[in-house]
């Protein structure tokens, strides 16, 4: 496992790289600076966010920082290239509202991930990135990323180019899959271990803690259901409508939450802390607000025996 420290709450940037959303480049600044403002010093982006929106800003925004006060990561698998196609259309169907004149190319190979790296690190204006994750492997190729991809990345980490590298995924399979290499530091997590389901427990974390891999948390409030303290029929779950048995489950963990005075989002973030492999957890927002709530809800002191009442309850597992 690496020793980079990261601290226990980071900032996830696809939001100002317009998810769902367009933010003015002041706006954008604006949540960045909320971030750091609550002492936030770990920054995660990546080319797909925004088609390099994300990472340009970011870039800008940390430009006015000491480079020794932060730690950045960002992801590789996807190269950016001109598409003349889209040009005067959105990138609506990745959920980003960005021009659609550039396109994601995926490239897993060696040349490819090297490419990537100094691509982004034009974009950011940064020399260098702590952490770097191939992204999503098996919406691509698994298997060229365990077969090339991460050998590139773990030669940029033995050059010294790199701190630590890991995978990002949605998909237990493919962060199990990663984790078995023996070449990570890190696995960023995405809405697999959360309060409201936890598929990661059965294999994904008993393996990173054999291997001794680090887990950077994301999606804890799975795409929006988690970060309200009555989630309703519209809550939103990975990107899409919550399923009813998910909704009932979290709307089950809310009343528990309420009865020992605790803000389900709260719980949601500090929840997965609990397991010594959580290494940081990392949220989004699109507006200062959320910035500054979300590290309250880091500050607030849970009981244990929340945490005993909701396994009593088979709401979380014992």
């Amino acid at each position: 496992m690496t020793d980079l420290a990261l601290p226990r709450l980071g900032y996830g940037a696809a939001n100002v790289g317009n998810l769902y959303r367009a933010l003015t480049d002041d706006e954008a600044w604006a949540v960045l600076q909320a971030a750091w403002d609550e002492g936030i010093r770990y920054f995660d982006t990546a080319p797909h966010y925004g088609l390099g929106l994300s990472e340009r800003r970011l870039g800008a925004f940390l430009a006015s920082k000491p480079r020794g006060e932060y730690l950045v990561s960002t992801k590789v698998g996807r190269l950016l290239r001109p598409n003349p196609e889209g040009a005067g259309t959105l990138d609506l169907a990745h959920d980003f509202a960005v021009p659609a004149d550039t396109r994601r190319v995926w490239d897993f190979s060696a040349a490819g991930i090297r490419q990537s790296v100094e691509e982004s690190l034009a974009r950011t204006g940064l020399d260098r990135f702590d952490v770097l994750f191939l992204h999503d492997p098996e919406r691509h190729s698994l298997r060229e990323g365990l077969e090339s991809a991460l050998p590139a990345l773990a030669g940029l980490r033995e050059h010294g180019l790199v701190d630590a590298i890991g995978v990002g995924s949605m998909d237990t399979n493919a962060l199990l899959a990663s984790v078995e290499t023996d070449l990570l530091d890190l696995l960023m997590v995405a809405g697999r271990f959360t309060l409201a389901e936890q598929p990661a427990l059965a294999e994904v974390i008993p393996a990173c803690r054999a291997h001794g891999v680090g887990i950077v948390n994301a999606s804890v409030f799975n795409s929006g259901m988690l970060a309200t303290d009555n989630p309703g029929a519209g809550a939103r779950y990975d990107y899409g409508q919550a399923p009813a048995e998910v909704l009932a489950r979290v709307q089950a963990i809310a009343a528990v939450c309420r009865d020992f005075g605790v803000s389900l989002p709260a719980a949601a973030l500090q929840y997965t802390l609990r397991d010594d492999t959580v290494r940081t957890i990392v949220v989004g927002g699109s507006r200062p607000e959320q910035l500054h709530q979300n590290a309250e809800h880091m500050r607030v002191s849970i009981p244990e025996q929340l945490w005993q009442a909701l396994a009593r309850k088979k709401l979380i597992p014992a």
